[in-house]
């Protein structure tokens, strides 16, 4: 164990942090929400990713815009009585009060028309919604190291959550469209008539680990090349492992990363459903594995990777530095020799960069950084 580890900020009940009121910033991301959900109801052609409209139909979306907003007014409202943090708690009633006043759960719509490209607002306003819902009681009651809902950055991460949802919709778009093209160079074949051949959930199996043993590959490299690593450290930077951690990644590595993998699924011949099917998995993997979830699975930990297998890769502990880069399958980091795990009582005294102090704070800074700042 290294005598420079940066101990993790301390659980205070006393601190602005803690006093912030739960209630009042709930109100708010669900009125935020709703107001999303509005622009998916009034413009569904552009804000509504096809792939995903298939996995959800048209009164679970209005049950759940009516809940979110029955939840934002009684939020908001009980935070504005108590007297908390009065500001977000209004901007949660007021965002529901303007999406009823839009149409809410009532608008109609006709068939929807195929267009070239959608936002895949949809896939973000969902996605956020449950993972909160589940993650944020689950980590308060089974946390695995005891800290804030509202900690500090929260806000980064929310920023992050936001642009990497999107971005990966319109990554997927472009390599979607440019199937055809990209098939053109593939020289193999025979391994795309196999892998054709086989039923769409055998796909999506290996689609899992081929797309897991491309992305380690390439988290490797983000570790071992250093105009690599300038991108990946923002990931690193983070001081609080939850179920925003996760998203915290630069631009450039979201790029990098989804083409490195998703383009190789499309060369080998996957149908658009497995690939599809891949990229939900690695949003609801990506929350999983970097949640503050204190659970024992036992054997499980050496079959998909879980919350303690990643907290290790990113742990203040030059061992655990060059180990654990799947994101999906132990197995890939058992071929690369990069498995490491301890016994399972044993967890991170502290995660982030070595020096956080060399990572600026905000999404904005932290996107210039590697341009301009000293490493």
């Amino acid at each position: 164990m290294q005598d420079n580890i940066t101990p993790p900020d301390r659980y205070d009940p006393t601190s602005n942090l803690a006093k912030r009121s739960i209630l009042a910033y709930f109100s708010a991301l669900l009125g935020v929400l709703a107001l999303l959900g509005v622009l998916c109801f009034h413009f569904p052609e552009l804000f509504t990713s096809k792939e995903f409209r298939e996995a959800y139909t048209e009164d679970f979306a209005r049950n759940l815009m009516l809940v979110g907003l029955i939840a934002a007014f009684a939020m908001g409202t009980l935070a504005i009585l108590r007297g908390g943090d009065r500001v977000p708690a209004l901007i949660g009633v007021g965002g529901a009060t303007l999406a009823v006043l839009l149409g809410g759960a009532t608008i109609k719509f006709d068939p929807i028309d195929k267009t070239p490209f959608s936002l895949g607002l949809d896939w973000f306003v969902i996605s956020l919604f449950f993972s909160a819902l589940v993650f944020i009681p689950i980590e308060r009651i089974l946390g695995q190291r005891k800290q804030l809902t509202l900690r500090a950055e929260w806000r980064t991460d929310i920023a992050y959550y936001f642009m990497s949802h999107l971005l990966v919709q319109f990554i997927l778009i472009a390599i979607t469209a440019s199937t055809a093209t990209i098939s053109h160079f593939a020289a193999f074949p025979v391994v795309q008539d196999a892998i054709q051949s086989l039923p769409v959930w055998c796909q999506f199996l290996l689609a899992v680990f081929f797309a897991d043993l491309a992305q380690a590959l390439l988290h490797r490299a983000y570790h071992r090349l250093p105009w690599l690593w300038r991108f990946h450290a923002i990931h690193h930077s983070s001081r609080h492992m939850d179920w925003l951690a996760g998203s915290r990644v630069h631009l450039v590595e979201i790029l990098l990363t989804r083409i490195g993998v998703l383009i190789p699924l499309v060369v080998l011949g996957f149908a658009p459903a497995a690939v599809n099917a891949y990229v939900i998995l690695v949003g609801l993997q990506a929350v999983l594995a970097h949640a503050n979830l204190g659970i024992r699975f036992g054997w499980l930990e050496y079959l998909v990777v879980l919350p303690r297998y990643h907290h290790w890769h990113h742990a203040q502990e030059k061992a655990y530095m060059d180990v654990n880069y799947a994101i999906h399958l132990p197995l890939v980091d058992m071929l690369m020799g990069t498995f490491k795990l301890p016994p399972q009582h044993a967890w991170p005294i502290a995660y982030g960069v070595m020096k956080p102090e060399t990572v600026p704070t905000g999404i904005v800074r932290q996107h210039l950084a590697p341009f301009f700042g000293k490493w």
